[in-house]
């Protein structure tokens, strides 16, 4: 030994297929939990409904790829916080406050939520959707990329994409008709109609309904939409119970959990058959539309519209169409010009330039 010097210990090298332990995660939008061969992913953002932004569904993939390594895992059980919303898709807001702004990034952003749902389809586990309250939008997206799925029965499942300027091609396109069947997927898809959990286990939407509302001691059948709004504000002695839906969740992952691991994931490769063919004939297509569609006046009017809690102008937007204006630049065609600065390709609605404040004229209108 040299000079008295300590020889260096060998550096461990980390094992890049080792799980992570739950706490070292550091989620801020998920809280994540493995116990008993069951993983736990819960959304967990209830103020916005357990709607996803961009950072959540970095955390999502991670999870679920954290699970899908470690051999201690049987189940993937996915869910939302609270008792009002499993998940009700993007983040609006950020939508109207990032991805208008700046529609090239959604097309990085759709990536993300690819990655996302095509973390859940191979996973190569089971995977269980806990719906523990409204389902609509990417969030019965991410439910419908789940293999199983056990709702209460105050939950309703939905999309909503025609209504705020965007398209459900995250998954509802192209997995409804195969759930549902084409009929009934149009009325989803065309007519963002709420399906009562009752009614989406009898159209195969879901695998099981658990009663989760009570009067007192007991349970409500079939609560209506008041009865719903009653037990989540506590009122007249109704209240939201989510007992059974946690009871029937775990029996399922016990269930699945007594199954042979390998023949399990492999059962799940080949039922995902249609799943996959149709996922990936059009999700790349769909990710390019939206990301150029997001400059269209459709999302800018509908998404604001959705953040200022009004009804969008659908109405004035049809009349602009039947005036030859359209929908794809938010103030017009880019026909006028300004004699004064030369500034080009100025809006058809902008009468003054908005660089100098000179009066504009058309194209091919004469200047001077």
């Amino acid at each position: 030994m040299k000079g008295g010097t300590k020889p260096a210990r060998p550096v461990r090298e980390k094992d890049t297929l080792a799980p992570m332990e739950p706490g070292d995660a550091d989620f801020q939008d998920l809280l994540y939990q493995k116990s008993e061969g069951i993983a736990r992913i819960t959304l967990n953002r209830p103020r916005v409904y357990n709607a996803y932004r961009t950072s959540t569904l970095q955390e999502l993939s991670r999870a679920v790829h954290d699970a899908s390594i470690d051999d201690s895992i049987g189940v993937i059980v996915l869910t939302g916080a609270g008792s009002v919303a499993f998940c009700t898709g993007g983040d609006v807001r950020e939508y109207a406050e990032r991805y208008i702004e700046r529609p090239r990034d959604y097309w990085k952003y759709m990536g993300l939520f690819q990655e996302a749902v095509e973390a859940l389809l191979r996973s190569g586990k089971p995977t269980i959707a806990r719906l523990n309250g409204i389902t609509v939008g990417g969030g019965n997206e991410l439910h419908l990329a789940c293999d199983l799925s056990v709702a209460a029965s105050h939950a309703y499942l939905g999309q909503v994409g025609v209504g705020v300027g965007s398209v459900a091609c995250g998954g509802a396109t192209q997995w409804l008709p195969l759930a549902v069947g084409d009929r009934r997927a149009r009325t989803m898809l065309f007519l963002n109609e709420r399906i009562p959990a009752p009614r989406a286990l009898d159209w195969g939407l879901v695998s099981e309904v658990t009663p989760s509302v009570r009067r007192g001691t007991d349970f409500v059948a079939e609560p209506t939409p008041e009865e719903v709004d009653l037990a989540h504000k506590g009122l007249q002695d109704y209240r939201v119970d989510l007992t059974a839906l946690d009871a029937a969740v775990d029996k399922l992952s016990l269930r699945l959990l007594g199954m042979f691991p390998e023949c399990l994931r492999y059962t799940k490769q080949q039922v995902n058959f249609w799943k996959e063919l149709s996922w990936h004939n059009t999700v790349g297509h769909g990710r390019d539309w939206l990301s150029l569609h997001f400059a269209n006046r459709e999302p800018q009017e509908g998404m604001t519209a959705f953040v200022e809690k009004r009804p969008p102008d659908v109405r004035g937007l049809r009349s602009r169409l039947a005036e030859g204006k359209g929908g794809e630049f938010p103030f017009g065609r880019p026909t006028r010009h300004c004699p004064s600065c030369g500034a080009k390709g100025l809006p058809e609605e902008f009468a003054f330039c908005g660089r100098c404040g000179a009066q504009t004229l058309s194209a091919g209108a004469p200047v001077g």
